[in-house]
């Protein structure tokens, strides 16, 4: 176990569902405990994995959903094979009553093989969960609901652009998150393939490597760890690192995700994607003066640098609203061709 010093933030509720005020801040990571453990589901999925199988299986739309399989070798953790050709796991479709199923038979295996169910729209796969179990006071950000299900797993450190509300519904897990900064200590793998798409810490957290990853140890020292029970909640930051373990053999997550900027400005990782094609292999010096640029028009950008011309002709140095931003998509997928 890693030696983890600080825990997240918790607030206790009551069974409301209700977000607390604490979470207005919204640049740290907060634990709310019992904030939907009066939610049907949890309270199904108490009783044992059937009965939370029979739960789920009441809003079943009958599309097939994708399973990752991992052998018995791989204890649980989604990630790459040995020689970083492909993954440690393989990619099935099946219907939720199989995969159900499949979990069950997993059950009383002492080291069973891995099965795990990742972000699998609520509304399409599920639909009608949400109107039975709901966190109250999201409706205003419109966030996309998912469920993940699975046996015991580890997924490797990661970020998520949008905001998160993490809710566990049955079995416990446990998250080790991280901020933003702690990027050049956690080691990141391949921004272009990856296991579920996102760039991926390669550190494993069972068993860290310090000689191949010198640098963890001071990642750690910002870490900030917790388990939730079933019931309990997790608010993550967006762009906040975090390292997630279903510890149980049946276990259901169901979480919220939502961005504070409207979903025309698009994704960064894309520009992010876009300038390492354009920029990074520029001679050094052009790369300073492109650093500049950036910095003028990004980064530290000012309404008083813009003074000198007229705000009517200002284009894309205007505030951006959906119509430019798909004139400049436009832009760009001309130039990109």
């Amino acid at each position: 176990m890693l030696d983890i010093k600080v825990c997240v933030r918790e607030v206790e509720r009551s069974l409301s569902s209700e977000l607390p005020d604490e979470l207005s801040a919204g640049n740290q990571p907060l634990v709310m405990r019992s904030l939907i453990a009066d939610w049907p589901a949890v309270q199904a999925c108490r009783h044992s994995p059937q009965n939370a199988a029979n739960y789920l299986q009441q809003y079943d739309a009958g599309h097939s959903l994708t399973a990752c399989l991992g052998g018995t070798e791989c204890d649980g953790r989604v990630f790459y094979n040995s020689d970083m050709s492909g993954f440690n796991f393989r990619s099935v479709r099946m219907p939720l009553t199989a995969a159900l199923q499949q979990l069950a038979a997993y059950a009383d295996m002492q080291k069973p093989p891995l099965m795990y169910i990742a972000s699998t729209n609520l509304d399409r796969w599920l639909p009608g969960f949400r109107n039975d179990n709901e966190i109250h006071g999201l409706a205003a950000k419109q966030p996309l609901a998912s469920i993940w299900l699975g046996n015991r797993s580890r997924i490797a450190a990661h970020y998520d652009f949008p905001s998160n509300i993490a809710c566990c519904v049955s079995g416990r897990r446990r998250f080790i998150l991280f901020p933003p900064e702690q990027l050049d200590n956690l080691y990141v793998g391949p921004l272009d393939f990856t296991p579920a798409g996102q760039p991926i810490s390669m550190v494993d957290f069972k068993h860290p490597d310090y000689r191949k990853y010198p640098k963890f140890s001071e990642a750690l020292k910002s870490a900030q760890l917790v388990e939730l029970a079933p019931g309990d909640a997790l608010y993550i930051p967006s762009m906040w690192w975090h390292h997630v373990e279903a510890l149980d053999t049946f276990s259901v997550l169901v979480n919220y995700w939502w961005r504070d900027s409207p979903a025309y400005m698009g994704a960064p990782l894309a520009a992010l994607q876009h300038a390492i094609m354009a920029l990074r292999d520029l001679p050094p010096e052009q790369r300073e003066i492109w650093r500049d640029i950036f910095n003028y028009y990004i980064f530290d950008s000012q309404t008083a640098q813009l003074e000198h011309i007229p705000k009517a002709a200002r284009g894309v140095l205007n505030p951006i609203d959906a119509a430019m931003a798909a004139k400049i998509r436009a832009l760009l997928m001309r130039a990109l061709q």
